[in-house]
Protein backbone atom coordinates (compact mmCIF):
# COMPACT_ATOMS: atom_id res chain seq x y z
CA UNK A 1 0.00 0.00 0.00
CA UNK A 2 3.21 2.59 0.91
CA UNK A 3 4.21 1.67 -2.68
CA UNK A 4 1.04 2.18 -4.34
CA UNK A 5 0.45 5.27 -2.19
CA UNK A 6 3.73 7.12 -3.44
CA UNK A 7 2.88 6.19 -7.10
CA UNK A 8 -0.40 8.42 -6.55
CA UNK A 9 1.77 10.83 -4.54
CA UNK A 10 3.82 11.13 -7.98
CA UNK A 11 0.61 11.34 -10.08
CA UNK A 12 -0.53 14.01 -7.71
CA UNK A 13 2.49 16.09 -8.30
CA UNK A 14 2.35 15.79 -11.90
CA UNK A 15 -1.19 17.00 -12.26
CA UNK A 16 -0.58 19.61 -10.45
CA UNK A 17 2.18 20.91 -12.79
CA UNK A 18 0.75 20.00 -15.69
CA UNK A 19 -2.03 22.05 -14.64
CA UNK A 20 0.05 24.69 -13.80
CA UNK A 21 1.94 24.47 -17.09
CA UNK A 22 -1.62 24.69 -19.14
CA UNK A 23 -2.47 27.45 -16.84
CA UNK A 24 0.19 29.41 -16.53
CA UNK A 25 0.23 31.42 -20.21
CA UNK A 26 -3.62 32.11 -19.61
CA UNK A 27 -2.36 33.89 -16.16
CA UNK A 28 0.42 35.87 -17.03
CA UNK A 29 -2.17 36.89 -20.37
CA UNK A 30 -4.47 38.05 -17.60
CA UNK A 31 -2.27 39.90 -15.35
CA UNK A 32 -1.25 42.07 -18.15
CA UNK A 33 -4.23 42.68 -19.50
CA UNK A 34 -7.20 42.67 -17.36
CA UNK A 35 -7.34 45.56 -15.00
CA UNK A 36 -6.40 45.84 -11.06
CA UNK A 37 -9.91 45.26 -9.74
CA UNK A 38 -10.02 41.95 -11.84
CA UNK A 39 -7.43 40.55 -9.46
CA UNK A 40 -10.30 38.93 -7.46
CA UNK A 41 -12.04 37.39 -10.54
CA UNK A 42 -8.07 35.46 -11.15
CA UNK A 43 -8.10 34.42 -7.40
CA UNK A 44 -11.90 32.78 -7.63
CA UNK A 45 -10.69 31.08 -10.42
CA UNK A 46 -7.44 29.78 -8.39
CA UNK A 47 -9.85 28.84 -5.38
CA UNK A 48 -12.46 27.42 -7.62
CA UNK A 49 -11.70 25.77 -10.48
CA UNK A 50 -7.99 25.23 -10.61
CA UNK A 51 -8.46 23.15 -7.37
CA UNK A 52 -11.87 21.21 -8.29
CA UNK A 53 -9.65 20.25 -11.44
CA UNK A 54 -6.67 19.14 -9.01
CA UNK A 55 -8.98 17.38 -6.90
CA UNK A 56 -11.33 15.79 -9.67
CA UNK A 57 -8.26 14.01 -11.09
CA UNK A 58 -6.71 12.88 -7.78
CA UNK A 59 -10.40 11.14 -6.40
CA UNK A 60 -10.28 13.50 -3.69
CA UNK A 61 -13.89 14.52 -2.24
CA UNK A 62 -14.65 17.17 0.11
CA UNK A 63 -17.55 16.99 3.35
CA UNK A 64 -18.21 20.84 3.89
CA UNK A 65 -19.16 21.98 7.10
CA UNK A 66 -20.25 25.35 8.60
CA UNK A 67 -20.55 27.13 5.32
CA UNK A 68 -23.88 28.80 6.71
CA UNK A 69 -21.85 30.57 9.26
CA UNK A 70 -19.18 32.25 6.02
CA UNK A 71 -20.54 35.05 4.26
CA UNK A 72 -18.62 35.10 0.96
CA UNK A 73 -18.83 38.95 0.70
CA UNK A 74 -17.19 40.23 4.29
CA UNK A 75 -13.65 39.77 4.89
CA UNK A 76 -12.13 37.87 7.57
CA UNK A 77 -8.98 36.79 9.06
CA UNK A 78 -9.28 32.82 8.63
CA UNK A 79 -7.13 30.73 10.07
CA UNK A 80 -6.44 26.52 10.07
CA UNK A 81 -4.71 24.16 11.34
CA UNK A 82 -1.76 22.45 9.22
CA UNK A 83 -0.29 19.82 8.41
CA UNK A 84 0.09 18.77 4.55
CA UNK A 85 1.44 20.50 1.38
CA UNK A 86 -2.06 20.04 0.06
CA UNK A 87 -3.83 22.13 2.89
CA UNK A 88 -3.04 25.34 0.58
CA UNK A 89 -5.71 24.70 -2.13
CA UNK A 90 -8.24 22.17 0.25
CA UNK A 91 -8.15 26.08 2.45
CA UNK A 92 -9.13 27.39 -0.69
CA UNK A 93 -11.37 24.66 -2.19
CA UNK A 94 -13.65 24.90 1.32
CA UNK A 95 -14.04 28.61 1.50
CA UNK A 96 -17.00 30.63 -0.71
CA UNK A 97 -15.30 33.72 -1.59
CA UNK A 98 -11.75 34.63 -2.17
CA UNK A 99 -9.05 35.51 -0.09
CA UNK A 100 -4.93 36.22 -0.31
CA UNK A 101 -2.87 33.97 1.33
CA UNK A 102 -0.21 35.46 4.07
CA UNK A 103 3.36 34.12 2.61
CA UNK A 104 6.95 34.39 2.85
CA UNK A 105 8.52 36.55 0.55
CA UNK A 106 11.02 34.06 -0.09
CA UNK A 107 8.54 31.94 -2.14
CA UNK A 108 8.60 35.05 -5.18
CA UNK A 109 12.10 33.55 -6.03
CA UNK A 110 10.65 29.75 -6.60
CA UNK A 111 10.83 29.87 -10.53
CA UNK A 112 6.87 30.28 -12.29
CA UNK A 113 5.41 29.43 -9.18
CA UNK A 114 7.09 32.72 -7.63
CA UNK A 115 5.18 35.16 -10.09
CA UNK A 116 1.68 34.08 -9.19
CA UNK A 117 2.81 34.29 -5.59
CA UNK A 118 3.47 37.62 -6.09
CA UNK A 119 0.05 38.62 -7.79
CA UNK A 120 -1.78 36.47 -5.58
CA UNK A 121 -0.69 36.87 -2.07
CA UNK A 122 0.27 39.28 0.59
CA UNK A 123 3.44 38.52 0.96
CA UNK A 124 5.86 39.36 4.41
CA UNK A 125 9.36 40.66 4.31
CA UNK A 126 11.22 40.16 7.68
CA UNK A 127 13.90 41.06 6.34
CA UNK A 128 14.61 44.83 7.92
CA UNK A 129 11.78 47.27 10.26
CA UNK A 130 11.03 48.54 7.27
CA UNK A 131 10.48 45.64 5.26
CA UNK A 132 8.02 44.44 7.80
CA UNK A 133 6.34 47.82 8.00
CA UNK A 134 5.51 48.01 4.48
CA UNK A 135 4.25 44.34 4.46
CA UNK A 136 2.35 45.26 7.20
CA UNK A 137 0.66 48.25 5.18
CA UNK A 138 0.38 46.14 2.19
CA UNK A 139 -1.82 43.48 4.07
CA UNK A 140 -4.37 46.53 6.36
CA UNK A 141 -4.67 48.06 2.21
CA UNK A 142 -5.67 44.39 1.07
CA UNK A 143 -7.64 43.96 3.89
CA UNK A 144 -9.10 47.41 3.05
CA UNK A 145 -10.28 46.35 -0.17
CA UNK A 146 -12.94 43.57 0.92
CA UNK A 147 -10.49 40.81 0.87
CA UNK A 148 -10.12 38.48 3.66
CA UNK A 149 -6.05 37.09 4.75
CA UNK A 150 -5.22 33.89 5.16
CA UNK A 151 -2.87 32.97 8.30
CA UNK A 152 -1.63 29.34 9.37
CA UNK A 153 -1.25 30.52 13.30
CA UNK A 154 1.41 27.35 13.86
CA UNK A 155 3.48 28.95 11.44
CA UNK A 156 4.57 25.56 9.33
CA UNK A 157 3.34 22.02 8.52
CA UNK A 158 2.08 20.00 11.97
CA UNK A 159 3.97 16.29 11.71
CA UNK A 160 4.34 16.21 15.52
CA UNK A 161 1.86 13.29 17.56
CA UNK A 162 0.22 16.61 18.96
CA UNK A 163 -2.92 17.83 17.39
CA UNK A 164 -1.54 21.21 17.45
CA UNK A 165 1.87 23.09 17.68
CA UNK A 166 2.07 26.09 19.29
CA UNK A 167 0.46 29.39 18.28
CA UNK A 168 2.01 31.92 16.78
CA UNK A 169 0.26 35.75 17.91
CA UNK A 170 0.38 37.50 14.06
CA UNK A 171 -3.21 36.89 13.12
CA UNK A 172 -4.52 37.57 16.48
CA UNK A 173 -2.55 41.09 16.39
CA UNK A 174 -3.64 41.83 12.77
CA UNK A 175 -7.42 40.76 13.92
CA UNK A 176 -7.51 42.86 16.60
CA UNK A 177 -5.76 45.78 14.43
CA UNK A 178 -8.27 45.59 11.79
CA UNK A 179 -10.65 44.46 13.68
CA UNK A 180 -12.20 42.06 11.45
CA UNK A 181 -13.70 38.72 12.26
CA UNK A 182 -11.65 35.45 12.89
CA UNK A 183 -12.99 32.67 10.24
CA UNK A 184 -11.88 29.42 11.90
CA UNK A 185 -11.29 26.32 9.32
CA UNK A 186 -10.60 22.80 10.83
CA UNK A 187 -9.17 19.93 8.42
CA UNK A 188 -10.72 16.76 9.35
CA UNK A 189 -9.27 13.51 8.08
CA UNK A 190 -6.33 14.63 5.93
CA UNK A 191 -4.27 11.56 6.94
CA UNK A 192 -6.03 9.61 4.70
CA UNK A 193 -5.59 11.17 1.57
CA UNK A 194 -1.64 12.65 2.59
CA UNK A 195 -0.09 11.25 5.72
CA UNK A 196 2.34 13.77 7.59
CA UNK A 197 3.89 11.82 9.69
CA UNK A 198 4.86 9.30 6.56
CA UNK A 199 8.67 10.42 5.37
CA UNK A 200 8.52 11.24 2.12
CA UNK A 201 5.45 11.02 -1.19
CA UNK A 202 2.41 10.49 0.38
CA UNK A 203 -0.92 10.17 -1.28
CA UNK A 204 -4.08 8.43 -1.65
CA UNK A 205 -8.01 9.18 -3.03
CA UNK A 206 -10.47 9.47 -0.22
CA UNK A 207 -12.19 11.73 1.55
CA UNK A 208 -11.50 15.13 3.36
CA UNK A 209 -13.99 16.81 6.04
CA UNK A 210 -13.66 20.53 6.41
CA UNK A 211 -15.81 22.29 9.19
CA UNK A 212 -16.06 26.09 9.69
CA UNK A 213 -17.22 27.22 13.50
CA UNK A 214 -18.82 30.34 13.70
CA UNK A 215 -16.47 33.58 13.18
CA UNK A 216 -15.12 34.86 16.10
CA UNK A 217 -15.80 39.13 16.73
CA UNK A 218 -12.65 41.56 17.32
CA UNK A 219 -14.59 44.60 17.42
CA UNK A 220 -13.48 46.32 20.48
CA UNK A 221 -10.36 44.11 21.14
CA UNK A 222 -7.01 45.52 22.15
CA UNK A 223 -3.34 43.95 22.34
CA UNK A 224 -4.17 42.49 25.87
CA UNK A 225 -6.99 40.14 24.51
CA UNK A 226 -4.37 38.52 21.98
CA UNK A 227 -2.95 35.72 24.17
CA UNK A 228 -6.73 34.92 24.98
CA UNK A 229 -8.48 35.36 21.92
CA UNK A 230 -5.63 32.87 20.41
CA UNK A 231 -6.41 30.14 23.52
CA UNK A 232 -10.09 30.76 21.83
CA UNK A 233 -9.26 29.71 18.54
CA UNK A 234 -7.18 26.85 19.32
CA UNK A 235 -9.79 25.90 21.62
CA UNK A 236 -12.49 25.90 18.75
CA UNK A 237 -10.12 24.05 16.40
CA UNK A 238 -8.90 21.74 19.19
CA UNK A 239 -13.15 20.89 19.72
CA UNK A 240 -12.91 20.08 16.25
CA UNK A 241 -10.40 17.93 16.05
CA UNK A 242 -11.98 15.59 18.56
CA UNK A 243 -14.90 15.12 17.02
CA UNK A 244 -13.68 13.32 14.14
Amino acid sequence: MNFLRKIWAIYGILIFFLLWLVLFPLYYIAFLVFPRAWVKYIIWFSHHIYTRLFFGLTLVRFKIEGLENIDHRSSYIIVSNHQTALDFMMNARAFPGVYKFLAKHELVKVPVFGFIVRKLCVLVNRSSAASRSSSMKYLHKTLAEGYSVFIYPEGTRNTTPDPLLPFHKGAFRIAIESGKPIAVQTILGVEKISNPKVKGLDMWPGRVRIVWSKPIETAGLTMENVDALSEQVRGVILKNLQNV
